[in-house]
């Protein structure tokens, strides 16, 4: 996610730094980034000037110290700990001014605002995978947000070319909040025995979505949906009707996350 949104900011024009403490993970996070430059090339959607232009607009690093921007945009593990305390370290030697927008897609926004320095610059903006070819951006704001960081957030998310959509801080936000069902009555089917994965996948595809609740869940990544699970349906009081499945849980435990450790409810080669 994190390489996707950088190669969309780099793409509209922006100069972008992509940081990680990993040195492996940036690495494929470079390979990523010019694999997708080129595939865009092969068809003829990217000139090889914009591919070269976008492409000058990153810097890689694992420097924290290096990172000095207008605004910072997180997608890092779903920790609120870690999440809260890379923005104060951020916020040590950047501009008080600087916006803070989380990538979070379970957690609080209030909860990191309220814990970071100045948290009227705190914002969500909640991007989807494969953040360069989605286009909807929730952006999520508390009662600590102030108007200017709404109003910088909305205009950045529509100068990268996507739609962003305002909403207020409260458990899963609109989409994901939405999405729990189809994933979960899916599993219960697949649970009490009344249909198999690719029935229900395919059924549901046939019905007009575009990929069936257990192909989609492969491509998020069960860790990332079953967190937003579980996140909501403690958020929400443990409502009986929106439980995680056991058999999610398992392929977490397993770890079997889909298409990213190439095992999930499918085999990917």
């Amino acid at each position: 996610m994190g390489s996707g949104i950088a190669q969309v900011a780099a793409s509209s024009g922006f100069h972008t730094i992509l940081f990680d403490l990993n040195a492996n993970v940036l690495q494929r996070a470079q390979e990523s980034i010019r694999k997708n430059l080129d595939a865009l090339i092969a068809k003829q959607k990217i000139t090889i000037q914009t591919a070269d232009s976008t492409w000058q607009n990153l810097l890689f690093t694992s420097d924290l110290q290096t990172c000095l921007a207008d605004l910072f945009i997180e997608a890092i593990h779903e920790n609120l700990a870690n999440k809260i305390g890379l923005f104060n370290q951020l916020a040590e030697f950047n501009h008080s001014e600087c916006v803070f927008a989380t990538n979070t897609s379970s957690l609080s926004v209030t909860a990191i605002a309220e814990k970071v320095m100045n948290p009227e610059r705190v914002i969500g903006m909640h991007f989807f995978n494969p953040a360069p070819l989605m286009k909807l951006v929730e952006v999520v704001s508390t009662r600590f947000t102030n108007q200017s960081t709404i109003n910088l957030a909305l205009s950045l998310v529509k100068d990268m070319g996507k739609t962003p959509v305002s909403c207020i801080d409260s458990p899963g936000f609109i989409v994901n909040r939405v999405a729990r069902p189809y994933y979960i009555e899916s599993l219960r089917l697949l649970e009490d025995g009344h249909a198999d994965i690719t029935q229900l996948d395919l059924l549901l595809e046939s019905t007009g979505f575009k990929l069936g609740p257990f192909r989609l869940m492969d491509l998020i990544g069960n860790d990332v949906n079953y967190a937003v699970s579980c996140s909501v349906y403690e958020q929400l009081g443990k409502p009986e009707r929106l439980l995680p499945s056991f058999i999610q849980k398992d392929r977490v435990d397993t770890g079997n996350l889909g298409r990213k450790t190439k095992k999930g409810y499918y085999s990917y080669e």
